[in-house]
């Protein structure tokens, strides 16, 4: 045993930081043991199963009742992504519902395609649950939602239903008071007038989409003018008290009745607003000031970012750990054939052959960049079901569709580029086929893939011990990797063809184009990571350059064309790191089939975890 840790002396090290950065993040996460967090599932009436999270505080009970908060994140987001707000809440001494919103993270898929607006993504049920005394702990007079993006709609709409609900039986609103971040469309009198909760809002100066707001330009976004935050606070002032501009952080209104409103207005990005001190602060303030904390904690007192940091830590050194344990496997005698000579690097570059190479590298780029959003509209196009929010078996990812047509078009035309290349300058120029690493025979091809899932269901096998110990995960902010229910191993056998055909064009790129003699390994890793991000990474320049100068970002004539670029603050890291690991596991094997294998299932289940997925199971 001890030779056999000395031998993976580096695997040992890295599972014991993971394990480590668990414990403190788990640390964070309880407020050091006085916040008990459990996995839960509500069956509604409606046969669908919502997953949420429950934070309870330790001192909460029948005799000391707290106020209870439903936290709902916003599209495209699974409950850790707002984990953040669950923990300064709950450490404050309120009571906790984290929720995957439905088809999202591990909770069914919704019978309705408009789960925000009908049933705040399973928040009105969750509401009717608490009221309904389930949970003995919880005051039902001091009940709140909050949520950001379509998590925010999802409080809008839970106003309104639960206004609705009050008119009628001329009773106060289940739901007391609720915050919305990052969302003001739905601000509209037809909705206001039948609110009955207190109500703030949170909305990013410079966020993307304020280009669907009723003002235009920089105004979009600011709040102080915007007719969405002006119908907000004058719905509940009289017609002599009416404003015309709203002053930030002031609170109109009363709580007494229901009618408090204030309005805040932070300096930065949509899909940065959650993870900002200033804007967690704001909203620790508005729940202190409408229903009062049992916690009196300053609110810049903060310890989110921590977890933050331990979950970090666990997401970089999970994906280092994948070398010494694919080096250990490969230690095994069923394996060992797998292991074969480097194969010589191609010639130093002539002159010529550094026009060639470099012209190569930004056209695949400029190929890369103009083909991601004709994908999103393909996409809407091929797969009509998920894109219209029905639920279906045939590739349910909505978001994902469209990265898997970009990822397939551009492994082939990869693919394509390579063979001409090689047909049209690498032939007369020295390149050696053998220095490809393509030769493999039938059996150990079959070795490889065999080998490639083991390592993928080691890599998660790890990560399900880990939630189930600590009850966190591997994330940084809204990128996560996260453990999931059985149905998707289906969805992740469904998009690996194409998919695979990227990973695999990359791998022979970066293995058999991107190596050269004399030519330092580092220098080559770099290269070969900004041939593979470069396309996507200009579109988030130009994308958010032209916001910079006009105040509309320049991908916005279709309203969901802005989600499909945000989704790349997530896509682009992963693929500038994927050339690193395909030349490891190349160097590891000789061979260019591992690591292509290994890293595009985990990419894909990386994916399939963190976005809408409209699966018909319940």
């Amino acid at each position: 045993m001890i030779k056999y840790i000395k031998t993976n002396k580096f695997l040992f090290i890295c599972l014991s930081i993971i394990f480590v950065s668990s414990f403190f993040a788990s640390l964070i996460q309880t407020n050091f043991g006085s916040v008990k967090i459990e996995l839960r599932n509500l069956q509604t009436d409606d046969g669908q199963n919502l997953v949420y999270d429950l934070y309870k505080p330790k001192a909460a009970n029948a005799d000391n009742k707290v106020p209870f908060i439903v936290v709902v994140p916003g599209f495209q987001r699974s409950k850790e992504a707002l984990s953040n707000i669950a923990i300064e809440l709950s450490r404050r001494g309120f009571a906790i519902a984290l929720i995957d919103p439905y088809a999202q993270g591990m909770s069914s898929s919704s019978i309705s395609r408009l789960a925000a607006t009908t049933q705040g993504y399973g928040m009105f049920a969750l509401v009717d649950y608490a009221h309904d005394g389930n949970f003995p702990f919880v005051n039902i007079n001091k009940i709140g939602s909050t949520g950001h993006s379509m998590g925010g709609n999802a409080a809008i709409r839970g106003a309104d239903y639960f206004g609705k609900q009050a008119i009628k039986n001329n009773t106060k609103s289940k739901l007391d008071s609720v915050y919305i971040s990052g969302y003001v469309l739905t601000l509209r009198e037809n909705i206001l007038k039948d609110s009955k909760s207190n109500m703030g809002v949170s909305y990013a100066l410079y966020d993307e989409g304020a280009f669907r707001n009723e003002l235009s330009g920089w105004d979009s976004g600011n709040m102080e003018i915007a007719p969405e935050s002006l119908r907000l606070v004058n719905s509940v002032l009289s017609d002599k008290d009416k404003i015309n501009k709203v002053k930030l952080g002031h609170y109109y209104g009363k709580k007494e009745n229901n009618s408090l409103r204030v309005v805040f207005n932070e300096k930065l990005l949509h899909p940065f607003q959650p993870y900002n001190k200033e804007a967690t602060a704001n909203q620790i303030d508005y729940f202190e000031k409408v229903i009062g904390f049992p916690n009196k904690i300053n609110s810049l007192n903060q310890i989110w970012q921590f977890k933050e940091f331990f979950t970090l830590i666990n997401m970089i050194i999970s994906l280092v750990m994948l070398i010494p344990l694919s080096r250990a496997l490969l230690r095994i005698n069923f394996f060992k054939t797998l292991v074969m000579p480097i194969p010589e690097a191609l010639p130093m570059q002539s002159k010529k052959g550094k026009v060639v190479f470099w012209f190569i590298f930004f056209l695949s780029a400029s190929i890369a960049c103009l083909t991601f959003i004709p994908m999103v509209d393909i996409a809407k196009v091929l797969f009509v079901e998920a894109a219209a929010r029905d639920l279906t078996w045939f590739f349910p990812q909505r978001m994902n569709n469209s990265v898997m047509l970009w990822a397939g078009l551009n492994g082939t035309i990869g693919l394509i580029i390579f063979t001409l290349s090689y047909y049209f300058f690498g032939k007369n120029h020295g390149t050696d086929t053998n220095s490809w690493g393509l030769d493999i025979s039938y059996k150990n091809l079959l070795k490889t893939f065999f080998l490639g899932f083991i390592i993928f269901s080691l890599y998660y096998l790890i990560l399900f011990i880990v939630y189930y110990l600590f009850h966190v995960d591997y994330r940084f902010w809204f990128i996560g990797v996260r453990v999931f229910q059985p149905e998707i191993l289906l969805v992740l056998l469904m998009y690996f063809p194409l998919f695979f055909i990227f990973f695999f064009s990359n791998s022979l790129r970066v293995n058999g184009a991107m190596r050269f003699k004399n030519q330092t390994e580092w220098k080559s890793r770099l290269i070969a990571g900004f041939a593979n991000s470069l396309g996507l990474m200009s579109i988030i320049v130009i994308q958010y350059s032209v916001y910079a100068s006009t105040g509309r970002v320049y991908w916005s004539s279709n309203s969901t064309d802005w989600l499909s670029i945000n989704l790349l603050f997530g896509i682009v890291p992963m693929m500038f790191i994927l050339p690193y690991f395909n030349r490891i596991f190349f160097q590891m094997t000789g061979r260019v089939y591992l690591g292509p294998l290994v890293t595009c299932l985990i990419f894909i289940m990386i994916l399939s975890t963190n976005t809408v997925v409209y699966l018909p199971i319940k």
